[in-house]
């Protein structure tokens, strides 16, 4: 669902000029220090890229699902980092205050979340609590009128400089599974909470994944999510199934940006007395990535499409994530391999950063299996 088609043909105007005229410039240097410069994080609040999702009476920009995919797949084509920088405020890390928040939580998070002031991250990921998101350990007793939280929380993307946590956590002890979880937002600075030092990452330099430690952290609780217990994890899957159709765009402009760089590359690079762009097995590797990309991006706006007409999108949702993360993973090797000896040497191209940055979009928010999984009990459980 499109609003304005002439204000959104300039929204994405825009987004296009700031990844090609200051996103990409600055690849380099987030590379080397592993952070994205402030001056970017700056350019990236005064753009309003922070607020894309956020209702428009909170400070947003109210994006339809559509609108927010089509704007994710120009911003994606810059580094990871860049998008991670934004995408927790953009997704998990507001959406279920959106969904489920009282008035008051919205009141008090979202235009901070809007304008960039505060960054957000999702707790959900424990040492026994991946894929089986349901199996909590983390604990949340009720105190008078606080909530005390023990636990561990592992591989949260933006957790180091997270102003605000969603951390779910088990509020009835004798409850199994998904039952008894409930959701709670904690502030940077709450006592008993503690921050990991980040990890050493495969790629994504820029975006800091980091632990998170609760050890009798004291949460008011007017901070429980939508102030009723065990609802937690429902409210967790409502912000992935939006999540997964955000994410499936974010793993198609990589691999846009990718081929583009392949086929610059293709064009100028001579063997043979031609440029390898002549020849059909590199013509058969172009031809296969821009089908595939073709066929993904296709598949995430008509789901973003159905889901704005309120329509349930839960398998599609998955078979967008599950199909476009793989395909960008496919992309990426057929890229190194026109590259050649040059994909593989990263003073050459950065096509070799790209390759170990897209690595984890099959991991994370439900590894390929287990949508597989998902998406098959679905088919199964729908033709009876």
């Amino acid at each position: 669902m499109i609003r304005d088609n002439q204000s959104f043909t300039n929204f994405l105007s825009n987004v296009h000029r700031f990844v090609h005229d200051k996103a990409i410039p600055s690849e380099a240097e987030i590379e080397n220090a592993d952070e994205v410069p402030f001056a970017l994080v700056d350019e990236l609040r005064n753009g309003g890229f922070f607020g894309w999702s956020i209702p428009e009476e909170y400070g947003g920009a109210g994006l339809t699902t559509e609108e927010l995919v089509l704007g994710a797949l120009e911003l994606s084509q810059a580094a990871v980092a860049v998008r991670a920088r934004v995408g927790t405020n953009t997704g998990i890390g507001s959406e279920g205050i959106v969904v489920d928040g009282t008035v008051e939580q919205k009141l008090r998070y979202l235009p901070r979340l809007a304008s960039g002031e505060w960054t957000s991250c999702l707790a959900v990921t424990e040492p026994d609590a991946g894929s089986e998101a349901s199996n909590v350990k983390t604990t949340a007793q009720r105190d008078g009128d606080s909530y005390i939280l023990n636990g561990e929380k592992c591989y949260i993307t933006n957790a180091s400089i997270a102003d605000l946590f969603t951390v779910t956590a088990r509020t009835d002890p004798d409850s199994k599974g998904a039952k008894g979880v409930s959701s709670f937002l904690v502030e940077r600075g709450m006592t008993g909470l503690s921050v990991g030092k980040p990890y050493r990452k495969m790629g994504q330099a820029g975006s800091p994944v980091s632990g998170v430690y609760l050890n009798d952290c004291r949460v008011p609780a007017t901070n429980l999510i939508g102030g009723v217990e065990g609802k937690g994890f429902s409210t967790v899957m409502k912000a992935l199934n939006k999540q997964r159709i955000h994410l499936a765009a974010l793993s198609t402009g990589p691999a846009i940006r990718m081929l583009n760089m392949a086929i610059e590359h293709a064009k100028s690079r001579v063997q043979f007395g031609r440029p390898i762009a002549d020849y059909q097995l590199v013509q058969a590797m172009i031809a296969d990535c821009q089908t595939e990309i073709f066929a993904a991006r296709s598949m995430i706006i008509e789901t973003a499409r159905k889901r704005d007409c309120g329509e349930d999108v839960v398998l599609e949702a998955s078979m967008c994530k599950y199909f476009a993360t793989e395909m960008c993973g496919r992309v990426a090797d057929r890229c190194v391999q026109i590259f050649g000896g040059a994909g593989f040497i990263a003073d050459h191209s950065s096509i070799e950063r790209w390759y170990r940055d897209i690595r984890l979009f099959r991991l994370y928010e439900g590894t390929s299996q287990i949508h597989q999984l998902n998406i098959a009990k679905q088919v199964i459980a729908a033709a009876g």
